[in-house]
């Protein structure tokens, strides 16, 4: 049996292209980049340094700002997310999974989307900063569209209801940490023997702290539909501030999770692990 006739028995029907897994590579670069720094200020802020101030993804990446290069680096974060956002919408109209065209499957076609399309508005910002040097960062988003939703009618369960699913993704990465599935997509990769069980323990690190923030944003916007209180919701950063409310080492334990999802990603980017 030849090389081509193994790839085609367990590569799926639709599988991705050298192109997009190129964009897959790129991208997964710039997500770890970004949540490679969003871990490190939280640890930052859980050890005493930069007055207890944590950061959400948008603070994160304009750090970058004010590094040799800053421009370059954000326009590069920028593009890196850019095709991050095609590789997952193209993951799911071309169905690169072969998830098929069931409940189940439409279901994981369009969680890929709105997995890529969430990071539209952190790319659009980076690449703001990158070409004019500042971008508006004042206001929330989160709770201006939260606010809007909750004046219509039904508006309160609408939103309790995105909480419940937002908890239900932040459980689903428990259960990609540890249903032993994402194993076997780490031992099938091409990561050398001797780091798949290093790169597999980052993600499982990695996949848990990022699980516990979007349970907490979950929880946020539940509290916003319930109490229809829009000033209710809360991003990445007040997740972090509640955290904190339990202690630094709570906090830093967090922080350190999500610098192991960076990690993770990076790797990913190296030896991609596409089936996530």
């Amino acid at each position: 049996m030849t090389l081509s006739d193994t790839l085609s028995n367990t590569l799926p029907t639709n599988a991705p292209s050298g192109g997009l897994r190129t964009l897959a590579r790129v991208g997964f670069a710039a997500k770890g980049t970004v949540y490679g720094l969003m871990g490190l200020l939280a640890l930052l802020a859980a050890t005493g340094q930069q007055e207890g101030q944590t950061a959400d993804k948008k603070q994160a990446v304009q750090t970058l700002q004010s590094l040799p290069g800053g421009p370059i680096l954000l326009g590069l974060i920028a593009l890196g997310l850019l095709a991050y956002i095609v590789w997952r919408v193209v993951q799911a109209v071309r169905d690169t999974e072969d998830k098929g065209s069931d409940s189940a499957g439409i279901a994981r076609r369009l969680g890929y989307a709105a997995s890529g399309l969430l990071y539209t508005s952190l790319a659009w910002y980076a690449a703001k900063l990158a070409l004019s040097g500042s971008a508006d960062s004042s206001g929330n988003t989160q709770q201006t569209l939260t606010a809007r939703v909750l004046a219509w009618p039904g508006g309160d369960w609408i939103i309790m209801l995105v909480g419940a699913v937002t908890i239900g993704v932040g459980f689903y990465q428990f259960y990609q940490a540890y249903s032993g599935k994402f194993h076997k997509h780490v031992q099938s990769s091409n990561i050398p023997g001797g780091q798949q069980n290093t790169v597999y323990r980052l993600g499982q690190i990695g996949y848990t702290a990022r699980g516990i923030v979007l349970g907490i944003i979950g929880y946020f916007f539940i509290q916003a539909g319930q109490q229809s209180r829009a000033t209710a919701v809360g991003s990445t950063d007040e997740a972090f501030d509640l955290l904190a409310s339990m202690g630094p080492v709570v906090l830093g334990i967090v922080a350190l999770g999500l610098m192991a999802y960076g990690l993770h990603m990076l790797v990913q980017a190296k030896y991609p692990v596409l089936k996530v």
